[in-house]
């Protein structure tokens, strides 16, 4: 069997991303990813305690890891004033450790925008979105250029799995590339942790996604 899996999205519209939002509330399998993040968050050496996250979103993995960590302070990057309006609903009363800062990842200043210098940038279902494999690129490069040396990468994505003979959007492309190019962009020895929700025979658009972690 074969088809297409991709999505398209209308981030800036208020009503388009509330529904979007309830229906992306985290499954078991989604949290178990959130864990996994913050199990990277929590390893000795990080330089410092700021956690970006590269499309909160509607702030669903800000608040699983606000709840479980009182030492990281966080800082949520979207380009979308709807998602900030949701990120609020959801971190409630956890936003006073929270900045929310309006930015374009397309944008190459994006790190310039950012409030102070973090020891970790996280992001997950979001660079897939950009559209191809050279804008996830450039994010990796600007993240390397960003983060201090022991500075952690983590990217919790859609991916294409291997084997699979289904066409996917240029977003959504092989564990392995993206390993090529966190190396590019300068980091030494990525790694995927984990496979979730894989389905290489009838895909849906919400499976198939990898925890890939970088260290400068």
């Amino acid at each position: 069997m074969s088809g297409y899996v991709g999505a398209e999205h209308a981030f800036h519209d208020a009503g388009f991303v509330r529904d979007w939002a309830k229906r992306f509330v985290p499954t078991e399998s989604r949290i178990r990813l959130f864990d996994m993040i913050l199990n990277e968050l929590e390893r000795p050496g990080l330089p410092n305690a700021h956690v970006v996250e590269l499309g909160i979103g509607p702030g669903y993995m800000a608040r699983h890891i606000l709840q479980r960590n009182e030492r990281i302070s966080y800082e949520g990057v979207d380009f979308s004033d709807a998602f900030f309006e949701i990120a609020n609903e959801t971190i409630g009363d956890l936003m006073h450790r929270v900045v929310l800062t309006r930015a374009d990842l397309m944008d190459q200043g994006w790190p310039g925008k950012l409030a102070k210098t973090p020891g970790a940038i996280v992001s997950t279902w979001a660079l897939h979105d950009l559209g191809g494999q050279n804008a996830v690129a450039e994010v990796y490069a600007r993240s390397h250029e960003t983060l201090p040396e022991g500075g952690l990468l983590v990217n919790g994505d859609f991916i294409k799995p291997r084997g699979t003979s289904w066409t996917y959007e240029p977003g959504r492309f092989e564990i392995e590339r993206h390993m090529e190019l966190m190396r590019q962009a300068g980091f030494a020895n990525p790694k995927s942790l984990a496979h979730f929700e894989p389905n290489i025979d009838n895909p849906t658009p919400a499976e198939n996604y990898a925890c890939m972690v970088a260290v400068r």
